[in-house]
């Protein structure tokens, strides 16, 4: 996380204090290091520069419209997975052909406004939603490009709950009923562009072994398709490198990349990628003030304001964040504390058993880092708690990006019936 840095002991994003951000605008509070998103994108971009591959940064893992404005300046597209996410695309005039679009579940209005908004792909995952695509396209007299996601069936090396290319997961359709859909089934779609592959393994991969064993399955299926006759414009590689939480080794991106082009080099084929992690993960903290300093006999608690409404990660996941304090003083003694916050769960911790300064007291800060991907989207108003400030960092300025809910945004859209 090269862009939140100590300078005199207090923890900085790029040339703006953490403690500053927040004397202003509170706790919890995200903040975003834009030098962060975009070294991500452009260290990507450099990987496959000999290919120049159409990059769709995966909105679902920081879908904020001002995250999602700076990758586009950058040239990113989107790889989007529902209507929502189609309007934030949309909102910030992210053109058609730059938008690839995912889900296992679309809904027939979102196939039809997928179309409308003239999108370069929907990632197919099933027979019937093919069928339902064609039906869409043929009434709005059109034809549509579609990608097949293939289900690969292999190991991505990750948690359970990410891995999305095993045979019993939900996602993408096998490797024989993806032959039949190419060489039997495609007459029938008339409304169709059958003309991609598609592909996403999982979440937070950091071996490149997955990768290479899918790349090579895709490949076989291309080759198998030209020889009939069928042939595959675009080959769509998903997402899914990991990142650094807690020293793990990072994935070599370079070889990653290498791997993926020598695999495609005698293809004459369109790559497209879908990174989200890779690009927000690094790039984001999430800053949280000590309530209070809890000690039982058996166990040291720091309470502090934020919670598993702001950050699931670590109750869903079982997920490692490191935890900081946002202004260091003297080298002292540590102490191995839990970090937890003020829902009414057992769940609802932060960090367990990290070795903390013992001066924390009240009102200090800690800064929960590697909070840019899968933080805020994933958030909640759990105990009516309102959902946090989102901040973005550029240079020496600081900008509020989403304010904090309010008691009034958490009733807003309900209605008392009187019954």
């Amino acid at each position: 996380m090269q862009d939140f840095k100590f300078k005199r002991n207090k923890l900085f994003c790029e040339q703006v204090s953490l403690q500053a951000i927040a004397d202003k605008l509170g706790t919890p509070l995200f903040v975003y290091s834009y030098n962060g998103l975009i070294s991500s994108f452009n260290a990507l971009k450099q990987a496959f520069s000999r290919v120049s591959p159409l990059i769709c940064y995966s909105v679902k893992v920081n879908s904020n419209l001002s995250v999602c404005r700076v990758l586009a300046q950058q040239g990113a597209g989107m790889d989007i997975v529902s209507g929502g996410e189609l309007f934030r695309a949309k909102k910030i005039k992210v053109p058609g052909k730059k938008i690839v679009y995912s889900s296992v579940g679309k809904t027939e209005a979102e196939i039809e406004a997928g179309i409308k908004a003239g999108i370069l792909f929907f990632n197919a995952e099933s027979v019937p939603e093919l069928e339902l695509i064609n039906k869409t396209a043929f009434k709005l007299g059109k034809i549509q490009k579609v990608a097949v996601r293939i289900n690969p069936d292999v190991e991505a090396y990750t948690h359970r709950y990410i891995t999305t290319a095993k045979k019993q997961n939900k996602f993408g359709i096998d490797l024989m009923t993806s032959r039949y859909i190419f060489l039997t089934l495609s007459s029938k779609f008339k409304n169709l562009d059958l003309c991609g592959i598609h592909m996403h393994i999982g979440s937070q991969i950091l071996k490149n072994i997955p990768f290479a064993q899918a790349m090579e399955k895709a490949v076989k299926l291309i080759t198998e398709l030209s020889e009939k006759g069928v042939k595959i414009t675009h080959l769509n590689i998903g997402g899914g490198i990991g990142i650094v939480y807690n020293q793990e080794k990072a994935l070599d991106l370079c070889a990653y990349a290498s791997s993926v082009i020598k695999a495609v080099e005698n293809i004459d084929l369109k790559l497209i990628l879908e990174p989200g992690r890779f690009i927000a993960g690094n790039a984001g903290v999430l800053l949280a003030k000590i309530l209070y300093i809890k000690q039982t006999p058996v166990k040291h608690f720091i309470i502090v304001d934020t919670a598993m409404n702001d950050l699931i990660r670590p109750a869903f996941y079982q997920a490692y964040h490191q935890v900081i304090p946002v202004c260091m003083r003297k080298k002292t003694e540590l102490y191995k504390t839990d970090i937890v916050g003020p829902v009414c769960e057992s769940s609802d911790f932060l960090a367990k058993d990290r070795f903390l300064p013992d001066w924390l007291k009240q009102n200090d800060l800690l800064a929960v880092m590697s909070a840019g991907a899968y933080g805020f989207v994933m958030s909640s108003n759990y105990n009516s708690r309102p959902r946090a400030a989102e901040v973005l960092v550029k240079a020496d300025k600081y900008y509020l990006i989403r304010k904090r809910d309010s008691f009034g945004d958490l009733v807003g859209n309900e209605i008392v019936c009187n019954v």
